[in-house]
């Protein structure tokens, strides 16, 4: 768990960040999350290695963010906001509070794709040993689960426009199927690996803003327009 709060927070964002790059996410994410730092938000980040187990992830990742959450009374009443990339979206869906322990959700470049897909090895290795591996739960019983138990109506989808493996406007459609959704689905410029970076190059060479952070930023600020709406204002303006 990584925590990072500013003097006097607007509210608190609970991230969960992709498989892989969720090991170290205060440093594959950094200038995502700095970028919410910013404007005001205290960010709780949530670390995983790989499972095939995600309902298990999703109840575990909920119980430790939850107990941080406890530790802090002073941040009781602020608004949440939750925030998940790639995998860290479908655990936010599988969240055992339904998606009501939170104020809204921003999901970055969801997909649920089988584990033969996900882990090319499985589908090299399984049939050869005579077995089959496949995620808990998989993905039509995901969107079943979805249908089913997921409650939180305020929902803001990022799709990154070169992104080959993303499925938002599949979980788009099924959101707004829901009596009084108020989901909504963008489209910014990138790839599906757009909200990760820590931009080394930058502190190491000392160099300024590159592209990559201009297009984090403007992320940050899509996601925080969401947030602003729970806390009752607008979003710093981007430079």
């Amino acid at each position: 768990m990584w925590l990072a709060l500013p003097p006097q927070p607007v509210g608190i964002i609970q991230f969960i960040g992709g498989n892989g790059l969720a090991v170290q996410p205060q440093w594959s994410y950094q200038r995502l999350l700095r970028a919410f730092e910013a404007q005001g938000w205290g960010v709780f980040t949530w670390a995983y290695r790989l499972s095939l187990d995600h309902q298990q992830q999703a109840d575990q990742a909920f119980l430790d963010l939850e107990r941080v959450l406890r530790r802090q009374p002073n941040l009781a009443d602020l608004p949440l906001l939750r925030v998940g990339h790639s995998l860290g979206c479908k655990l936010l869906l599988l969240a055992p509070d339904g998606g009501l322990g939170c104020g809204g959700a921003a999901m970055l470049a969801f997909n649920n794709y089988a584990a033969g897909r996900s882990i090319p090895l499985v589908n090299q290795l399984g049939p050869s040993l005579g077995f089959t591996v496949e995620f808990n739960p998989p993905p039509r019983r995901t969107m079943e689960l979805v249908a089913e138990h997921y409650r939180q109506p305020r929902n803001l989808l990022v799709r990154f426009r070169d992104d080959t493996i993303d499925q938002s406007p599949h979980l788009h459609a099924q959101l707004k199927a829901r009596s009084g959704d108020q989901s909504r689905l963008v489209v910014l410029p990138g790839k599906h690996t757009a909200p990760a970076s820590a931009g080394l190059r930058q502190q190491l060479l000392g160099m300024g803003e590159d592209a990559k952070g201009r297009r984090i930023k403007r992320l940050a600020h899509q996601v925080l327009v969401l947030g602003q709406e729970l806390v009752g204002s607008t979003p710093a303006p981007l430079n």
